[in-house]
């Protein structure tokens, strides 16, 4: 993986989780969205959604060997995935929206965008992997 799609790929994941959470929080005044998932989705929690956005955006400044910080990124989207599903499967994303738009497409597309970010992050890791030896 060239190292401009790498650089990109993290800026792009970062400005995701910061304008992802500032925009449908409505910049943490969003209730619907902090009730409808009240631990991971309360305001702390989205405030450490953005930290992780400006650690991506900090990572795309390193021009050598990101591998294992890609690995840790990864590992931390498949957390998000994974509590995603479990969200999806145990609740009505259809109330939600019904309660706020906003919310309702929060809990309708994070998962997906976590599943892709993750993917990237992989990639990353993997293609960093390949002839080099730590």
């Amino acid at each position: 993986m060239n190292r401009a799609l790498v650089r990109n790929g993290f800026i792009a994941a970062g400005l995701m989780n910061i304008g992802g959470v500032l925009l449908f929080s409505r910049a943490f005044t969003n209730e619907v969205l902090n009730n409808a998932d009240p631990v991971v989705m309360s305001n702390f929690g989205l405030l450490m959604i953005i930290v992780w956005g400006l650690a991506y955006i900090g990572a795309a400044a390193i021009s050598t060997n990101v591998k294992w910080l890609a690995a840790a990124f990864a590992l931390e989207k498949l957390v998000y995935v994974v509590v995603w599903v479990r969200w999806v499967s145990e609740n009505n994303v259809s109330s939600v929206f019904s309660e706020d738009m906003f919310a309702g497409a929060f809990y309708a597309i994070y998962g997906l965008n976590d599943i892709l970010f993750m993917l990237f992050f992989i990639g990353v890791f993997i293609s960093q992997s390949i002839g080099h030896r730590d």
